[in-house]
C-alpha cells in the first residue's frame, strides 16, 4: 500500500490524476490516464522514470530490479506491464483462486482499509450495487494526462547513467537492453 501512495505522491507533483484499484491478487494497480499519443516503449520509460522516483524516496521498501533474487521482500514496480502486448487484470476480473478474489477499483481513501480478499465473487455485487456505490474511475478518460514530465524524468536519468531496463524474456531484444541474465547465472559464467 505505501509503495501505491508513493507513486501516487510522485505523479501528483505533476498535476496528474491517480486512480487505484486492488489487483485481486496481492498487489495495487495505480491507473493514470495517458492521452494516445505515445508509444508502447514512451510509456514504458515514464513508468520506468516514476518507478525509480518511487524507489528513490523509499529504496527500502520498493525496487525497479526485474530479477526476482535482487528483490527480497520488496515491493516490485512492474513497469513492463507498459510493454505493448501485455495484460492484467481488468477492473472488476475475478482470479482463479480458492476466494475467486476479484480486482477492485477503489477511491484512495477506501485502499487504505481493505484487504484483497475483501473483494470477491461473492462479496463484490452487493459493493457495486447501484444505490450505494459511485465509481471511483468514473470520468477518468477525460482527466487524460501528457507524458512530457515523466518522459523528461526518463532523459535526466539516462543523462545520469542509469540505463534501459530488461524487457519481458518473450520480446526480442531492444535498443539499448542490458543482457538478460540472471545476476546469479551471471557471476557464474
Amino acid at each position: 500500500m505505501r509503495a501505491a501512495l508513493i507513486a501516487r505522491e510522485v505523479v501528483g507533483e505533476w498535476g496528474w490524476p491517480t486512480y487505484a484499484k486492488t489487483s485481486g491478487g496481492r498487489g495495487v494497480h495505480v491507473y493514470v490516464p495517458v492521452i494516445p499519443r505515445c508509444s508502447f516503449v514512451e510509456v514504458r520509460h515514464a513508468a520506468i522514470a516514476i518507478g525509480r522516483e518511487v524507489e528513490r524516496r523509499d529504496p527500502g521498501l520498493v525496487t525497479m530490479s526485474w530479477w526476482k533474487e535482487e528483490r527480497g521482500a520488496r515491493v516490485f514496480i512492474d513497469y513492463n506491464q507498459n510493454a505493448q502486448d501485455r495484460s492484467m487484470a481488468s477492473a472488476f476480473s475475478v482470479r482463479a483462486n480458492a476466494d475467486a478474489t476479484c480486482s477492485m477499483p477503489l477511491d484512495w481513501d477506501d485502499l487504505a482499509e481493505c484487504h484483497p480478499t475483501d473483494f470477491t465473487l461473492a462479496t463484490v455485487p452487493a459493493i457495486v450495487a447501484p444505490e450505494s456505490w459511485s465509481d471511483p474511475w468514473s470520468g477518468m478518460a477525460a482527466r487524460a494526462v501528457d507524458l512530457a514530465p515523466a518522459l523528461d524524468a526518463w532523459s535526466r536519468d539516462v543523462a545520469r547513467g542509469l540505463p534501459e531496463l530488461p524487457y519481458p524474456p518473450d520480446f526480442p531484444k531492444m535498443p539499448g537492453e542490458p543482457p538478460r541474465v540472471q545476476p546469479s547465472r551471471r557471476r557464474q559464467g
